[in-house]
This record gives C-alpha cells, structure tokens and sequence, in this order.
C-alpha cells in the first residue's frame, strides 16, 4: 500500500485492468456460483446454521472483496478451515442452535474483520508466515479429521456424536450397525458425481450436479418417507444490517478466539492470493487482501452470520473459468442471491447425506497427504513436527490445538535459527574467493589463518552457541589471524553483541588477531556502532574500523600477509559444533 494518496487506496481496485471481456468474467462468476452455493450451504451446517446463512456469508465476502481487496480472483466466503474452529469454540459458551450462539458468531465475526482490518492497514502480512508449511499441513490435516467425524452421522444416518473428538469416534464406532442404507448410498453416490466432476475438470461443478440430483431423486422416489434424512424447511428472512446483542462480558470471551481464527485467515487468504497474484509482473498486496476480507466478515457479522476466509479451490475456479476481475465474484454473489431468493422450497429436500459427501470432499482436499509423503521422504524431523500437530489439533479442542500449532511452528523457527553453526571458509585455488568448506571442490588455507563465517541473523536465541564455537575457533595450534565472514549475518541483537565483545576479548587474550570481512548489513554495521564493537577491535593506533574489510582477501593480506599457503586441509579435527563438512 502506497498511503491513502496512492492509486492503492482506491475502491474497486480489483476490477480494473481485466483484458477479458466483462462477459468472461460473467461465465466465470456463474460458474463460481454453481459450485459455490453448495459448498456455501454444507459449511453452514458444519457451523451449526441454517444452510442459507451460508448465502449470505458468501454475498457478504463478495462483495466486500470486491470493494476493497486487490486480488482478481480470490473469492471469499464461508469456509471449512475456519469453521469447526469457531463451532467447537462456541458451544462451549452457549448452546449450539440458540441465540446466544448466534449472537457470540455474529460478534466473532465483527472482532475477526475489525484485526483484519486493522492488519491490512498497519501492513502486517508478515504474520501470514507463522505457520511453516510441516505445521500447516499437520494443522489442515486435524481440520480434516474434524470434519470427517462431524459429518460421518450424516453420511450414515445415525445419530449426531457430541463431545471430544475420541468421544465422537467412539459414539460413531457404538452405532455404525445402525446406519441407514439409503442414506450410505445417498452420500457414496452424491460423492462418487464429485470426485467424477473433479476429474472433468475445475470448471465442471460437481457439487452442484450431486446435490440437486440428490434432491431430485429424494422427491420422485419419496426418499424421505423411506427414513432418507433431509434438510427441512427452512424459512429464509432477507438479511439485514444490525449488530449482535450481547453482554459485554461476551467481548472479552470471544476475543482470544477472534484472534486465532485471524491468524488462520491470514496464512490461508495470504497462501491464495500468492497462489492467484494476478497478471504477468502484478506482485500480490497481501495487506490489501487483509482489508477486504476484514470488510466481508464484518458485513457478515452485521447480517447475523460468521467470519468468512478465502478458498483456494474456489479461486482456481474463478483462474481457470476465464475471469481476470472481481466482477466474477459480484457476478456469483448475484447468483447465489438468486438461489437464496427462490430455492428454499427445492432445497429444503436436500439429503444431509448430500452435504456430508460435499463436506468429505472438502476434507479430502485439505488432507495433503502427496504433501505429508514428500515431507516424510526429505525431513523426519519435520514430518514428525506434521504428525504432532495433527494429533493435537485432533485430540485436544480445536482451539487449543490451533494455538499449540502456531507455537509448534514458532518453536520449529526459533530452533531452526538456534542450530546455526560456525563454518569453516576455504580459498578457491587460484583465487580471491573465499567459500564455506565442502565436498565440491579442494581449497586452499593459509598457515595460522582461519576463515568462519556464521550464516543466520545473531540474536539471544544463537549468541551462545555462537560464541562458545568462536572461543573455540581460535583454540587452533599456531593461530594468529581469525577473520570472521559476516556477509550473512543481517542483523545483531544487544545480546548477541555481548557474546561477540566477549569473543573478541578472548581471542585478544590468546594472543589471536581477530576481524571482520564482509558485513555489508546496513543493520548489522548500526549494531556494531551502537553495541561498542568497532571500539572493541581497536586496540592500536589504527582503531577498531582498521580491522572491517571489504573481503576475506583483503583481511588476510593486510593483517597475514606473510601466510603461506597449506596444500590440502588440514588434518587436525575440528572444534565441537565447527564445520560438519557441508555447507
């Protein structure tokens, strides 16, 4: 965003610059509807709502999308990440179906937009990345499970499980001789008509076809007086703008989930629109997307409904359908409007099995077990970080696993960062360059000269390690010159400016002469400033900036420049933690 002067802050941005004619657009708005609407009614019910609140979810994140997000194709709606979250969330504060539920989503919904909104306009994408992609396909992969135990009932015609989720397993496992024949062949067949559709093709809505084949056949065969369970009559109001009634007390309880559905909006939404960024050299707005999908849930709140998120299924239709603006998404937000309008008495004969199978698919689609294979293959370590997140986002609440995957994911980074090593640099034969030790090539040292570098940011979380192994470094038999290689080090914390002052002071001890090469961090070289390292290289007549060098080459040959060269490495093992071999 460039400020609200800047061609950024326009209204409407999403729609301009298409190459397509509007009538593109349109077909593929019609053809986000058609696959929309379904979808739109199965995750209602996930939520614990009458199916055509998913309607007016959809119309709401439409078209405030459409307003003020940047993204041509994202479409916004209710989605099936999000909501078993909230549902399992609230009806541990009200009873599911009540008003009080209603109320406790319509004011999540408006907290939810109000942070997105908020991100949006203090820039704050950078939060979308604190699910690395191990923890998110674990994470997915337990709202997978969810949904699957949520609708099994349906799917076989038994009764609705309650409880935890090994309490709903084992409800399932307790009644499965009761299924109803009629309703397991309802759903295996309304899902083999979409598994079918996919194959045809993205533009194919096999959702919709299963669906309404479903609910015609549930009349002509009289399916419901043979024990088929249905979705009822519904009686849809058209919505309008109002803020939920709640007791203030209710703010406060909400808000810690408001806050956790947000993050998870931001990794999905912020995954889209990189997946969709538009036309050849259009970089995605992230932030900007954060401002539209805020706009739509808070419109959603104001019609009585729940958060919306957007679907990257539903955006690769509008991609593939041909469509190059948001008139898409108003063009299906018109369409499912229509459908809300005049379809209540056909859909009020939709088997439940019908959206369970649409739910199942979904799940399908959200378990990335090709992702969870290719993890497994290259990184056990992670695929076990996956498999923990997924156990806990199955097993404890929804909402506590949510927030034990965002700290899993942060703990995975921080210890990422934590493991950085020192690496010992060799010189290309015949060269000025100076390179991290490894198997490609055979480098040249220089008699009582080592090269490390240290290849992370130094902050608190490394400072020791970092420390001790440059201690360590300078230990070597004969050593008179360590030059520390910086290039990769962009940053310094007060911490980790300790830790080098100390370094410093015991190479100096050992009677090592110590310098840097290469900090070419703008960051880096204001902590050094600040933090008094320059003045702890001084020491002679020169001062502590005699000893910063624009390259390796340069150190050595202005503080060794006697140093012979050694043929081949050196045969004496290397201190704890100091060059494992790799880069």
């Amino acid at each position: 965003m460039t400020g609200p002067r800047g061609r950024d802050w326009l209204v409407l941005r999403s729609l301009q610059g298409g190459t397509a004619s509007w009538r593109t657009d349109l077909v593929a708005g019609l053809t986000l509807a058609a696959v929309a609407a379904p979808e739109q009614m199965a995750t209602a019910r996930l939520g614990g709502f009458a199916p055509h609140i998913g309607f007016y979810v959809f119309i709401a994140g439409s078209l405030a999308f459409a307003l003020l997000g940047a993204n041509r194709y994202l479409s916004s709606g209710a989605d099936s990440t999000i909501t078993p979250i909230f549902a399992a969330a609230l009806v541990t504060i009200a009873p599911a179906g009540g008003s009080d539920y209603f109320a406790l989503a319509s004011l999540l919904s408006l907290q939810v937009g109000v942070i997105l909104v908020g991100a949006g306009l203090f820039r704050a994408g950078w939060i979308a990345n604190l699910f690395s992609i191990p923890v998110l396909t674990g994470f997915l992969g337990g709202i997978a499970v969810h949904i699957v135990l949520d609708q099994t009932p349906a799917f076989l015609g038994i009764a609705a499980a309650s409880g935890s989720s090994l309490d709903r397993f084992s409800r399932i496992l307790g009644h499965v001789a009761e299924l109803k024949p009629i309703a397991l062949a309802t759903g295996l067949a309304c899902l083999v008509v979409i598994v079918a559709g996919e194959r045809l093709g993205a533009r194919f809505p096999g959702a919709l076809a299963a669906l309404v084949g479903a609910t015609l056949a549930t009349l002509y065969f009289s399916l419901e007086g043979k024990g088929l369970a249905t979705i009822g009559a519904f009686q849809v109001t058209p919505p309008h703008l109002a803020a939920p009634v709640v007791d203030p007390d209710d703010f406060t309880k909400v808000l810690g989930l408001a806050a956790i559905i947000v993050v998870v909006v931001m990794v999905q939404s912020a995954a889209t629109s990189r997946s969709f960024p538009g036309f050849p050299g259009e970089r995605p707005d992230i932030d900007r997307d954060f401002l539209g999908l805020g706009a739509g849930s808070i419109l959603s709140g104001l019609f009585g409904a729940f958060p919306v998120n957007a679907s990257p299924p539903r955006s690769a239709i509008v991609a593939e359908s041909g469509g190059e603006t948001q008139i898409a998404g108003i063009a299906a937000a018109l369409a499912v409007a229509l459908v809300a309008a005049v379809g209540a008495p056909f859909l009020s004969h939709t088997p439940e099995a019908a959206l369970a199978a649409i739910l199942f698919f979904v799940a399908g689609r959200i378990f990335r077990l090709g992702a969870m294979r290719d993890i497994a293959m290259r990184s056990r370590p992670e695929f076990l970080l996956l498999l923990v997140t997924l156990f806990a986002v199955v097993v404890v609440p929804v909402q506590t696993g949510v927030a034990l995957a965002i700290i899993l994911s942060l703990i995975h980074g921080l210890w990422t960062t934590t493991q950085t090593d020192l690496r010992v640099f060799e010189r290309l034969p015949g060269k000025t360059i100076w390179w991290p030790r490894n198997s490609d090539f055979e480098g040249e040292t220089l008699a009582g000269v080592k090269v490390v570098g240290f290849q992370a940011p130094l902050t608190f979380l490394n400072s020791d390690r970092f420390q001790r192994q440059l201690v360590e470094a300078a230990d070597e038999a004969g050593l008179s010159l360590l030059v520390l290689e910086a290039s990769a080090v962009d940053a310094i914390d007060y911490t980790a400016a300790q830790g080098l002052l100390e370094a410093i002071r015991a190479c100096r001890h050992k009677g090592v002469e110590f310098a840097v090469a290469r900090l070419e961090s703008l960051r880096a070289q204001g902590a050094f400033a600040a933090y008094g390292v320059y003045d702890a290289l001084g020491g002679d007549e020169l001062g502590g900036r005699s000893r910063i060098f624009h390259s390796v080459d340069e150190a050595v040959g202005r503080l060794a420049p006697e140093a012979a060269v050694v043929s081949g490495r050196p045969s004496a093992k290397s201190p704890s933690g100091i060059d494992k071999g790799s880069t």
